[in-house]
């Protein structure tokens, strides 16, 4: 079982956020699977299905950023997920707009929802897409709540695309396969 978790702030205020990258990603993916956010549960919103007998879950917790932890936590123990079995997708200020990341590991990076996933997990080695958003030209929290507009807009919603392409790639490939590409700059 795969597990693919979205970062974001519940709430219409905060949907067209840089800070709801993961959401929006989960979401642009669900569209390409055909799949709704049909289940409420472990403090989030997700659905389960199977590619190729394998089946996934996309997790969307509803606990606010900083808190995004106790509702992985609550899923993973529940569905007995590894820890290698989860993808978190989320937004990072330190990447360019319109660029994505993938690792296989590490830190945060400063992202509070990660940092809290990592907290709650116990581990680091949590496979993770990150979604550039750019550095700040204000403080981060304004950054991060801050609603894109103009090139900035179109950067990130280009971003959010290819990562929706690179979580294909590593449920119907592999992460490995999906890094090499989409670190290489790759478009789907």
């Amino acid at each position: 079982m795969k597990l693919i978790v979205g970062l974001g702030n519940p709430g219409k205020e905060y949907e067209a956020t840089r800070h709801n990258c993961g959401f929006r990603a989960l979401d642009a993916f669900a569209d390409i699977a055909q799949v709704e956010f049909n289940k409420e549960d472990f403090k989030g919103i997700y659905t389960k299905f199977s590619i190729d007998d394998e089946d996934i879950i996309l997790f969307k917790p509803q606990t606010f950023m900083n808190l995004s932890g106790t509702a992985v936590q609550e899923i993973v123990h529940f569905y007995k997920i590894q820890p290698e079995d989860i993808i978190v997708v989320f937004d990072d200020m330190a990447i360019a707009p319109g660029t994505i990341r993938l690792r296989q590991n590490g830190s945060s990076g400063g992202q509070k929802g990660m940092q809290n996933i990592i907290d709650c997990l116990g581990t680091q080695n949590i496979k993770r897409i990150r979604i550039g958003i750019g550095e700040p030209e204000h403080t981060g929290v304004d950054w991060v709540l801050g609603k894109p507009s103009g090139d900035d807009k179109n950067k990130i919603d280009s971003a959010i695309e290819k990562a929706a392409g690179a979580i294909r790639t590593s449920l119907m490939k592999s992460f490995e396969i999906a890094m090499s590409y989409f670190n290489g700059g790759g478009k789907s």
